[in-house]
């Protein structure tokens, strides 16, 4: 027997955290502003005293979830239901949390972060491998760009400085003025990859006028053009020719058969936080690919550690989209929670072949778990 299949659940210990997003990358978008991040980390503990580490990267105005909520519910209903469990199979641990608590995916991907890191590093293997992977050992990325012209010119520029060169533009809000946004967009960043993001804010009429301009403008894809349930009519505005991707349309797996099914989306934007887990993201993404559905890794402002579990699951994943996803980490705020930042360059996010996450918190962060 070896010690992942002996190893029980000994602890589950949480952290507060609150970090400010920079400024000048601050994102505006139909959901809101999302201008700092009150997350909560998550440590497990196994009986050999292998520790694993995990984010709960919720934000209540997108997901209903936030610190407070999670860990609220990891005391009370997770960790007494988890603790003492055989660490493996992982799989069975993410069935056991949806069994002691109803929806909250966010707060149950920070645990399930934590549990999947503790199992590879009890193995000694990157998460990568834990997951099945890797296929790639690199991902390229984008950052999102958002506001006014003087906002715009600014966030773009302070992009190009942390090295992106591909971008997607917050759209969703004001119709006239996204378009004039997308176009500014497209001036400053010449012939540089560029999507574009509604968060479900546009009506059919509005989606639909949108995307002669949108191709106009060169633009490569439209994310969530309408609202979550809307799957027949994001499937009217793909037949435009423009791709759309599929954001807060899916969340499980039952969301991602939906609009599979109606046709709804060219590209999926899976996260490790609306799936409940890398195991669960994973196998979504093995999903999509068995129906022919690109998946590109989308962001809720992840700090390290939930930035470090987006990079596993990338690599994980079977079928990738070409286009960059986002995993941002910590380019998007003014300070980082690891030790040593994800080995990025603003084009391209790489696994570095450490076990579990391969990412160490700060030490002060680490007194911190309770």
């Amino acid at each position: 027997m070896t010690a992942a299949n002996t190893a029980t659940v000994a602890a589950i210990q949480t952290a507060r955290v609150s970090l400010r997003a920079a400024p000048e990358l601050l994102v505006r978008g139909a959901r809101g502003a999302h201008d700092r991040s009150d997350f909560l980390l998550v440590r497990v503990v196994t009986s050999d005293g292998v520790e694993g580490y995990g984010e709960v990267s919720a934000t209540p105005i997108w997901s209903g979830e936030d610190g407070t909520s999670a860990d609220h519910f990891i005391r009370t209903a997770l960790a007494p239901a988890l603790i003492g469990q055989p660490l493996t199979p992982v799989g069975a641990l993410e069935d056991l949390m949806d069994k002691v608590l109803q929806g909250n995916p966010f707060t149950k991907a920070g645990v399930s972060i934590a549990l999947w890191d503790a199992f590879a590093r009890t193995l000694d293997v990157p998460l990568a491998v834990a997951l099945g992977g890797p296929y790639r050992t690199e991902v390229p990325i984008k950052l999102s760009l958002s506001g006014s012209d003087e906002e715009l010119e600014r966030a773009y520029n302070a992009a190009r400085a942390a090295g992106f060169g591909a971008f997607k533009v917050k759209v969703g809000l004001d119709l006239d003025t996204d378009l004039h946004r997308v176009r500014r967009a497209r001036e400053l960043a010449g012939d540089a990859f560029l999507g574009t993001d509604a968060n479900g804010g546009w009506t059919r009429a509005e989606a639909i006028r949108a995307v002669p301009e949108l191709k106009a403008s060169g633009v490569a894809f439209l994310e969530q053009p309408l609202e979550p349930r809307d799957v027949r009519g994001a499937n009217e505005v793909r037949q435009l020719g423009l791709p759309v991707i599929a954001d807060e349309s899916v969340f499980d797996v039952h969301d991602l058969l939906t609009v599979i099914e109606a046709r709804a989306a060219d590209t999926v934007s899976l996260y490790v936080g609306k799936s409940a887990g890398p195991g669960r993201a994973v196998r979504m993404g093995q999903l999509a690919a068995a129906h022919g559905i690109d998946v590109l890794i989308g962001s809720n402002g992840e700090l390290g550690i939930g930035a470090a579990a987006q990079l596993q699951v990338a690599a994980a994943l079977p079928r990738l989209s070409a286009y960059p996803s986002d995993i941002i980490g910590a380019h998007y705020y003014t300070e980082d929670v690891l030790a040593k930042p994800l080995d990025s360059d603003g084009r391209y996010v790489r696994l570095t072949g450490g076990p579990g996450l391969g990412v160490t918190l700060r030490d002060d962060l680490l007194r911190e778990f309770r």
